[in-house]
Formats: structure tokens, sequence, C-alpha cells
């Protein structure tokens, strides 16, 4: 019923920037929040970035002042702007939304993930 398609990942020198994407498609009725999580190897999954559907953001303290949230309501989708990559910043990137495809019908959905390295 709902699909994502995740792009923009990939390997990027430490100090490099990337911007990922996620759009939503299928039997929408309606996106509250939408978000960017993260999973390294070993490691929990985590929150790094959220946005509501008025524009309210919030970010990780890990990537305060580094990477940037912002949507596109018209167009169902997701940014998430990378500057100053470091290599901690390694791992499988997520996007996150809380869909209705019925009025309050809400579940969330998961994007199928796409890798970003972070090397020299």
């Amino acid at each position: 019923q709902v699909q994502f398609v995740e792009s923009g990942g990939g390997l990027v020198q430490p100090g490099g920037s990337l911007r990922l994407s996620c759009a939503a498609s299928g039997s929408i009725f309606s996106i509250s929040g939408m978000a960017w999580y993260r999973q390294a190897p070993g490691k929990q999954r985590e929150l790094v970035a959220a946005i509501t559907s008025g524009g309210s953001t919030k970010y990780a303290d890990s990537v305060k002042g580094r990477f940037t949230i912002s949507r596109d309501n018209a167009k169902k989708t997701v940014y998430l702007q990378m500057n100053s990559l470091k290599p901690e910043d390694t791992a499988v990137y997520y996007c996150n939304a809380g869909i209705a495809t019925t009025p309050g019908g809400w579940r969330d959905y998961w994007g199928q993930g796409t890798q970003v390295t972070v090397s020299s």
C-alpha cells in the first residue's frame, strides 16, 4: 500500500557532504511526522533527525549543526542534508513516517535503508 524510495547514500570522505531523499508513494491519505534513523554495525538504531508536518525539527546531539532535515509535503518527500561528515556517521540510514492510508488509520512505515560510508 505504501512504498518508500530512498536515495543519496554512498561513499564520501571525511568532511564531505551527502543529501539523502526518501519519497513516499501509494495509497496515502495523510503524512504526519517524518524522520531519519541510522544503525551502525553492532549498535542499536538511533534517531538522527525528525520533522513534524508543520516543519518543527529536532536533532540528535551528535549531528546538530551539521545535518538538516526538511520535507516537501507536495512531493511526500523527506530530505537529510549531511555536511561535515565524520567516520562515526557511517551507518545504514532509514527514513520513517507516520502515514494514514485511511482517515484515522495511522501507522509507522520504514524505508529500506541506504548505506552511508564516511572514509578516506
